[in-house]
């Protein structure tokens, strides 16, 4: 008699701690399909958290020169954890999106925070609306100059919130990428059109600073947080 092959499943095996600079940790996440690099802002037992993964390239910094770091910081001060990921293997849709759904199980599971969001641009976009879609621990979805491609997914992202950001001037994706999106999602959703503003978001870094913080406290805490 033959045995068959169990199906491969992607799991966390551990996770190391390399040091903590500013209240930051830096992480290692092993698994059993390679490593993740991640920063770790952490809050309180119990408290809403947001998962940041970057574009093709991968990377924890974000668009806009560091948005996803300094965003990090300034939800920290009003009690929102933050874990900014990098991909094992870059620019690979599938894999990207497990190692997005992942980390959502990683600050779950290891951590019990609650109410998690995702934030993603570019390549990231798609990245956060599949994995919002398939996991039932993610709260709301933010994408910022999304992709279409890998976003087939975007209706299922409804009963949770979703953000899309784009910059009119976008010379990477062109805005029309985060309209197709939005015309295909169900509610709630909301699209936000920053004119001239190009892909990496620069020129509009701190409208687009102002609006995803407020929007995540929104989704994640309440509207009694403000």
């Amino acid at each position: 008699m033959t045995r068959k092959n169990k199906p491969f499943e992607f799991v966390l095996e551990s996770v190391t701690q390399h040091g903590v600079a500013d209240g930051v940790e830096e992480l290692t996440l092993h698994t059993n399909a390679g490593e993740m690099p991640a920063r770790l802002h952490p809050a309180g037992e119990g408290a809403p958290a947001v998962v940041w993964v970057g574009g093709a390239g991968g990377g924890l910094d974000g668009p806009a020169w560091g948005l996803y770091p300094r965003l990090a910081a300034q939800l920290t001060a009003h009690g929102i954890a933050s874990l900014r990921v990098h991909y094992r293997r870059p620019n690979y849709l599938e894999e990207c999106v497990a190692d997005t759904m992942l980390a959502v199980q990683y600050l779950a599971l290891q951590h019990h925070y609650r109410r998690i969001a995702l934030v993603g641009h570019s390549f990231g976009g798609a990245v956060v609306i599949a994995a919002g879609a398939l996991s039932e621990a993610v709260t709301a979805v933010v994408a910022m100059s999304s992709q279409t491609y890998g976003t087939n997914l975007a209706p299922q992202v409804s009963p949770r919130p979703l953000l899309l950001l784009h910059g009119t001037a976008d010379e990477i994706l062109p805005a029309t990428c985060s309209e197709m999106i939005y015309a295909r999602a169900r509610e709630p959703k909301e699209l936000k059109l920053y004119p001239n503003c190009r892909h990496g978001l620069d020129e509009c870094r701190e409208q687009v600073d102002h609006d995803v913080v407020a929007w995540l406290r929104q989704q994640l805490q309440g509207p009694e947080k403000g």
